[in-house]
């Protein structure tokens, strides 16, 4: 196992009714006024955002609303709150919502306390120094957004889907109640449960050390996500496997899994990204398509960790077996699983392997994947 510092400054609030002591935590903070970000209106229709606004009232901690972040967020969305942050002196950010509003939350507490771009963040011409808080109310499990540093932006001028990690960006307190989760439809339900299981894969594969430790706890939180994901297709309300899915979300990114590795990258998020940047399809569902891909193109190049996690996953004998399996299972919780079925033309190959590589050179990834190969991954789609 590798030397490695390992520090995770989120306080996790996790259970039934913990949103409604959301006002009492931020004041606790000494938080007086915050922005407070969300979707596109589900918490208005399920009466979360009432619970919120009765929480902060009774807490004395004044708001200014800000609606209607969509999934793939959008770096014109974060610079029109960063305006109103400065415009109405807020202190803090809480975002109730899913990975999308926590990550536009994180940028808007980025941006909010500097005068240059945000943008610069992303494509490394500046670094985070200082930052609002964030607080967050969880309400689909997938992104790991509340236990993480990281934020994920679409620009839609120049098409580019970047990201930013910082330690001063993981949320102060985030609130993970199981039950806010059960209105999540079946196949947002498979696109979180295809993002989770990425996150835990991407340095399981490509790391050139990997800890038996780390590789168990990555093969527990993919055996769970399997399992908790075909009951809640059967049970949306079953809360003990709302909460498994959850936690296990929680623990795929959190920097855990990762912890005593050697090496290891994101290949496969750095080439959906390409696709949700130019085709806004959802994550997971292009996670979906890239991931079996990338598996048939990567695997010998890390052949007995892929049989074993064809054997402690699937019970399987082979690699192939095990990404045959993978890809069955991904199919049929009713994600797609080739670019015909996500409905992106094969014409658009080199756009999209375009696309990733500048990514992929932003990343430091641009020598192990180049154009061609990126092109020769997606053709396995």
């Amino acid at each position: 196992m590798n030397a490695f510092t390992y520090y995770n400054p989120t306080r996790i609030e996790f259970g039934r009714d913990k949103e409604n002591s959301v006002g009492e935590l931020v004041a606790q903070d000494g938080i007086k006024r915050v922005l407070l970000v969300y979707g596109t209106g589900s918490i208005k229709k399920n009466g979360l955002h009432e619970r919120v606004i009765v929480s902060l009232n009774q807490a004395g901690v004044e708001y200014v609303e800000f609606g209607g972040i969509v999934s793939n967020p959008l770096l014109s969305d974060v610079y029109d709150a960063i305006n109103l942050v400065k415009l109405n002196n807020i202190n803090a950010i809480l975002a109730v919502g899913g990975g999308s509003v926590i990550d536009s939350a994180k940028a808007i507490a980025a941006g909010s306390v500097v005068e240059t771009d945000v943008w610069d963040f992303f494509i490394n011409k500046a670094s985070i120094e200082k930052a609002l808080p964030v607080y967050t109310i969880v309400t689909l499990a997938a992104a790991a957004s509340e236990m993480n540093g990281n934020s994920v932006i679409t620009n839609e001028v120049t098409k580019q889907k970047y990201s930013i990690a910082s330690v001063l960006l993981n949320p102060k307190i985030s609130i993970v109640n199981p039950e806010l989760m059960m209105s999540v439809t079946n196949d947002y339900l498979a696109y979180s449960a295809v993002d989770i299981i990425a996150h835990s894969i991407e340095v399981y594969f490509t790391a050139t050390d990997h800890p038996n430790f780390q590789s168990r706890l990555v093969e527990s939180i993919i055996k769970t996500v399997i399992e908790t994901t075909e009951i809640l297709i059967k049970d949306p309300t079953d809360y003990d496997a709302r909460a498994e899915f959850a936690w296990a979300s929680s623990q795929a990114l959190n920097g855990l899994t990762s912890s005593g590795t050697g090496g290891g990258n994101f290949p496969n998020h750095m080439i959906e990204h390409a696709l949700s940047a130019l085709f806004n399809i959802a994550h997971g569902a292009g996670l979906a398509i890239v991931i079996p891909a990338w598996m048939k193109w990567y695997k010998d190049k890390n052949l007995p960790q892929f049989e074993r996690f064809a054997r402690e996953v699937f019970g399987k004998n082979s690699a192939e077996d095990g990404i045959t399996a993978l890809s069955a299972w991904f199919d049929s919780i009713g994600a797609p699983v080739s670019l015909s079925a996500g409905n992106i033309p094969r014409e658009s190959i080199p756009d999209i392997a375009q696309n990733a590589y500048a990514l992929g050179k932003l990343w430091g990834m641009g020598d192990n994947y180049s154009v061609k190969s990126i092109e020769e991954i997606l053709k396995n789609a």
